[in-house]
């Protein structure tokens, strides 16, 4: 198992390198003064494009270019005198995002915790109740349960979100007055802003409300964080149950499922340890891929519930032709990308372990 795990994290370098000369020989369609934009650290500096392009070789030979980029964006980089060992860590330089109005690597710092408390609050819910219900579903084939998970995967799936997400807040915010849009409210926003009062450790507001020792700060963000969970939920445990009760209902007619249960096998050990653990393999899969969706930013339901999330920022940058902001987005989402691909694979093999061998 140590291994395969060594095997799949020495590739994670060489992937990250191809994808981020993939998007680098993208910015080559774009102009040298709308690609200096990555290099400017101060909006005072693009009345000086010619001296950046100058000093950063945008009119060099694509890997004259990208090996400058690439020295201002890695983490590590030699000590400020540019010589000897060791290497030291600083915070990558990924440019400045007119959108934000701050450096991209402060705005990634900014949105991406509160995309990633959403996708917590969704996607924790939708992995328990899409394996257990398609589960039973498939147990339960062609009864009420299974005629039930029919109607839930066929109304969540072809149920736009945004549809969803406005006949929550109708009924939810516009007639109960329960469970507003944003992030939090406008006393909670003061009060988070106010270094005396809050301390932000960790940037998750939940985490930080606990550490804070304040609670009205954590069910505030709680209740801004119902709605657009409840909506991403619905939407997306559509097709897991469907993967599920399919892989389940595949797994329950082979051989060695007969040969338990005539073995006299209780149905809860034939269903929960063996036929579930064999149908996991496509949920694998398609929770990696739906995990990394939602980390990337759902744009649609994040804009319907007012919702400061990544995906919102990297859209609006992207109308705006915000170069830095636009590739600072692309690059989170492939890394993120690659890294849920070598935990699925990991999960595989501990889900199966003949893939360990192979």
């Amino acid at each position: 198992m140590i291994k395969f795990f060594a095997k799949r994290l020495a590739m994670l370098p060489l992937v990250m390198a191809g994808v981020t000369i993939l998007l680098f020989t993208l910015l080559q369609f774009l102009s040298p003064e709308m690609r200096a934009a990555l290099y400017v650290k101060d909006p005072r500096q693009l009345s000086a494009l010619e001296q950046v392009i100058q000093k950063y070789h945008l009119r060099d030979p694509m890997p004259v270019q990208y090996w400058v980029w690439l020295k201002q964006v890695l983490p590590i980089g030699a000590p400020a005198d540019g010589k000897g060992f060791p290497l030291q860590f600083k915070t990558p330089d990924l440019g400045y995002s007119e959108t934000a109005k701050m450096p991209v690597f402060e705005a990634i710092q900014s949105f991406f915790p509160a995309t990633l408390e959403l996708t917590l609050m969704a996607f924790i819910p939708i992995m328990a109740f899409g394996i257990w219900f398609g589960t039973l579903s498939a147990v339960h084939k062609d009864k009420f349960v299974d005629h039930l998970s029919r109607f839930i995967a066929i109304t969540g799936y072809s149920l736009p979100s945004f549809v969803l997400g406005l006949l929550l807040l109708m009924i939810f915010y516009g007639k109960l007055q329960y469970f507003p849009p944003g992030r939090y409210s406008l006393d909670i926003d003061m009060l988070v802003h106010d270094a005396a009062k809050f301390n932000h450790y960790t940037g998750f507001l939940l985490l930080d409300s606990l550490l804070n020792r304040n609670l009205a700060v954590f069910w505030d963000v709680l209740k801004h964080l119902i709605l657009p969970g409840v909506t991403l939920m619905y939407i997306s445990v559509a097709l897991l149950v469907r993967i599920t009760r399919s892989s389940m209902l595949e797994e329950l007619s082979k051989d060695y499922v007969r040969t338990a249960r005539a073995k006299g096998l209780p149905e809860r050990v034939v269903v929960g340890k063996h036929a579930r653990r064999n149908a996991l393999i496509p949920v694998v899969t398609l929770s990696s891929l739906l995990f990394v969706r939602l980390l990337g930013g759902v744009v649609i339901t994040e804009t319907v519930f007012d919702y400061p999330g990544i995906g919102r920022w990297g859209v609006n940058a992207a109308q705006q032709l915000d170069v830095p902001g636009v590739l600072g987005s692309a690059l989170l989402s492939a890394m993120l990308f690659v890294v849920a691909n070598m935990i699925s694979d990991i999960v595989y093999a501990v889900v199966d372990p003949r893939i360990r061998v192979q």
